[in-house]
């Protein structure tokens, strides 16, 4: 995705943040049902950054990964992030993401798609309330979590029982969308304050 601006009347451009980077990883398969649920939006143009694929260095000057990573996040009207639940905190590599970049996240929405053992990774959203709350970002109150992930979805990525978690995924695009649009109309006609 270009970071090419579409005006406020253009489509909203979701950057669908896949957080794990770990070996073995579920983080694909959550992030590959979620963004079946989203494309089904005309509306949405949607960019999948999986943070497995882009390295970032320890150290965050502006190598040319962490440079190509600030331009999509500056280029995204919102954002979701699908992440598991690590020692009921969230993922190194998702921290430093976030900290790889400054003001491409302010006075955008962040939804959240989590998953794990029995909390279903929400432990781990919690924490990233606070988080994107600091560098002043929206943090949408509805959630798609999934409990005992792996019991929840068969050998080819396809829910058990969808219903609860599209339900809960409309919701969460529902809010998601209607903050994207008024933050993308409020940042044209008053640049965020620094």
């Amino acid at each position: 995705m270009s970071a090419e601006y579409h005006g406020i009347d253009g489509p909203l451009r979701i950057a669908v943040i896949i957080a794990s980077t770990r070996t073995g990883r579920f983080g694909e398969t959550v992030g590959r049902w979620f963004v079946t649920r989203a494309e089904q939006h005309d509306d949405l143009k949607l960019d999948v950054i999986d943070l497995y694929d882009i390295p970032l260095p320890d150290n965050l000057e502006q190598t040319a990964q962490v440079t190509a990573f600030t331009a999509r996040v500056g280029a995204a009207d919102a954002f979701v992030l699908v992440t598991p639940e690590y020692n009921h905190g969230y993922p190194a590599a998702l921290k430093r993401a976030i900290d790889a970049v400054r003001s491409e996240w302010q006075a955008k929405p962040v939804g959240f798609v989590s998953y794990g053992g029995l909390a279903g990774g929400l432990r781990a959203v919690e924490q990233l309330r606070q988080v994107f709350a600091e560098v002043h970002a929206v943090g949408i109150r509805e959630t798609v979590s999934f409990h005992m992930a792996h019991d929840q979805f068969n050998p080819h990525g396809e829910l058990s029982n969808p219903h609860i978690a599209n339900t809960a995924a409309a919701t969460l695009l529902r809010h998601l969308t209607w903050w994207a649009q008024a933050l993308r109309a409020a940042r044209a006609a008053q640049p965020y304050p620094a």
